[in-house]
């Protein structure tokens, strides 16, 4: 409650899951961009377990659910520089992962 965490999820959240969006505006094989908060999912239209090993050689920690989620769980004090580096390094990694 001190550091307003809750509200901080939801703005952060927000600006990751409308730069997501933006990312991947028009890109083939990317179904959905949903989320709550910090809780994000980036549905595609193929298995992407590879993802894991990919993201984790840049420096990234992912999860894959249900064999095509994308799931990122960042830590509720991510500031919006973090969150912008975020986006870039996974939009090029999902869109090279597709393009493959």
């Amino acid at each position: 409650e001190e550091q307003d965490l809750c509200r901080h999820a939801a703005e952060i959240g927000e600006f990751i899951r409308a730069g997501l969006k933006a990312q991947f505006n028009g890109v083939a094989g990317v179904m959905e961009v949903r989320g709550a908060g910090l809780m994000i999912g980036i549905e595609l239209d193929r298995p992407c377990a590879e993802l894991v090993r990919r993201a984790l050689e840049q420096g990234l920690l992912i999860n894959v659910t249900a064999d095509s989620v994308v799931r990122l769980l960042p830590p509720l004090v991510i500031q919006r520089d973090e969150a912008a580096q975020l986006i870039e390094m996974l939009g090029k990694l999902i869109k090279e992962f597709l393009a493959g």
